[in-house]
């Protein structure tokens, strides 16, 4: 695959970047950002932000690993060896993201062993548990990857504390929503001070530089392969017609969450590596976040540029699966019961873009510097807009958390679509890491 240049990020592939493989240069992320080529960049992944998803903390072994002399061991303190961007996963060989339930491992082992612990999953193998397993066969054989798993030092109880973490951080909230709700004589809520000047400016000012962008991708809804009328699963050119539709509203989409992305304040005093590492591993984010704001629940569909509305079975005739497909209709559920308006999504957006836990970024001081300003305007305009509700803002940044779990599924989904011989775009290639 050709590496992601930095050349500008001014135009990403408008004009006639939609005509996908065929028309595209060398290096598809011609995203405004030049001098230098970007040759080594890691899948998705998550490190120490305090939007971190549990199970990417750094494991270690457990207190009760007997020592030689019959007594416990006790677990090591301190942070994870520090990675260098070379290390492999211990499970497939694949390029690991970091230390996932104690374990050197990738995005796609690491989410695979969460799932099939959490569900208690029972496999089978056709080559009675003898398989060696690689990036090919962990998609093949599901009972050796677990056992590789297992034998590579991923500890279940890992991925069992987290969901007890989880229920016992609810039960603590709930406690303290009951307490402050029972007072004998409530007093009258204190009125709210108004967002300070600099937050409300901001946050106009995000509102109407996403309406720009989206503004733009309207404008260039009619160059997008139509969707076939032709209903016949077996017709070759039909399938790879609907895989071009979803393929096209991917790349618009792409294009524009890094126009976005280059008008935040900020963004462009970063070096030209960070601004291309915090978008490539983001995009698919903002993407999922963009796919949660245009689900329709009378309908259970999801619509894109007004006019085109996609149900599960549109998906799966694109060529998605059902295990990425089921995902991103249960998080667009859970975000549109939380009924968020415009400028809490353009918000959770800058949040998102702003992640400095993200592989290869290098001035991790400044990103988080830049991202704490739209944190605390998120928290004000919460706590104006919905003084009763006090966990509304944990909400929201909890599904900051869930965002990188659909990440690493998303990973595994495009890794399906090679064994299928499905040929992304030059542009989603490069921004997914996908090497040909």
């Amino acid at each position: 695959m050709s590496t992601l240049s930095t050349t500008d990020i001014t135009d990403v592939g408008h004009g006639d970047s939609l005509r996908c493989a065929s028309e595209e240069g060398p290096s598809a992320l011609t995203a405004e950002v030049k001098q230098e080529t970007l040759s080594q960049t890691a899948p998705y992944s998550t490190s120490h932000n305090e939007l971190m998803e549990p199970s990417d903390i750094k494991m270690y072994p457990s207190d009760d690993t007997p020592a030689p002399g019959g007594q416990p061991a006790k677990r090591k303190k301190g942070p994870a060896p520090k990675m260098l961007g070379n290390e492999v996963c211990s499970v497939c060989g694949d390029k690991a993201s970091g230390f996932h339930y104690n374990v050197l491992s990738c995005e796609g082992c690491k989410g695979f062993f969460r799932r099939s612990v959490i569900k208690g999953a029972q496999y089978n193998c056709k080559n009675s548990g003898r398989c060696e397993m690689d990036m090919y066969m962990r998609r093949k054989c599901q009972q050796c990857r677990l056992r590789k798993c297992r034998e590579a030092g991923m500890l279940e109880q890992c991925v069992l504390s987290e969901e007890q973490i989880r229920l016992k951080k609810m039960k603590k909230q709930e406690e303290e929503t009951a307490r402050t709700s029972t007072v004998a004589t409530p007093s009258p809520a204190p009125e709210m001070p108004p967002l300070a000047p600099e937050q409300q400016e901001m946050i106009e000012k995000l509102v109407s530089m996403q309406k720009q962008c989206n503004k733009r991708s309207f404008l260039d809804r009619p160059r997008v392969t139509p969707w076939p009328q032709n209903q016949d699963p077996l017709n070759r050119e039909v399938r790879q017609q609907r895989f071009a539709h979803f393929t096209e509203l991917a790349i618009m989409s792409v294009q524009e969450i890094v126009d976005f992305a280059k008008q935040l304040p900020g963004f462009l005093e970063l070096t030209r590596e960070d601004q291309i590492a915090l978008l490539k591993t983001s995009t698919i984010e903002i993407m999922l976040l963009e796919t949660s704001r245009r689900y329709n629940p009378a309908i259970d569909s999801i619509t894109f540029l007004k006019d085109f509305s996609y149900n599960k079975e549109d998906f799966a005739k694109a060529g998605l699966q059902v295990e990425f497909i089921n995902p991103i209709f249960e998080f667009s559920k859970g975000m549109n019961d939380l009924h968020l308006d415009e400028a809490e999504y353009a918000l959770l957006i800058a949040i998102n873009i702003f992640s400095a836990d993200r592989p290869n970024v290098q001035d991790h001081e400044l990103v988080e510097r830049l991202q704490q300003p739209y944190v605390d305007a998120l928290h004000s305009y919460i706590r104006i807009k919905r003084p009763n509700d006090h966990l509304m803002f944990p909400r929201m940044l909890m599904k900051l958390v869930s965002l990188r779990t659909l990440s690493s599924v998303h990973s595994e989904q495009v890794f399906a679509l090679r064994l299928q011989d499905k040929k992304l775009p030059p542009l989603l290639s490069e921004i997914w890491d996908v090497h040909e």
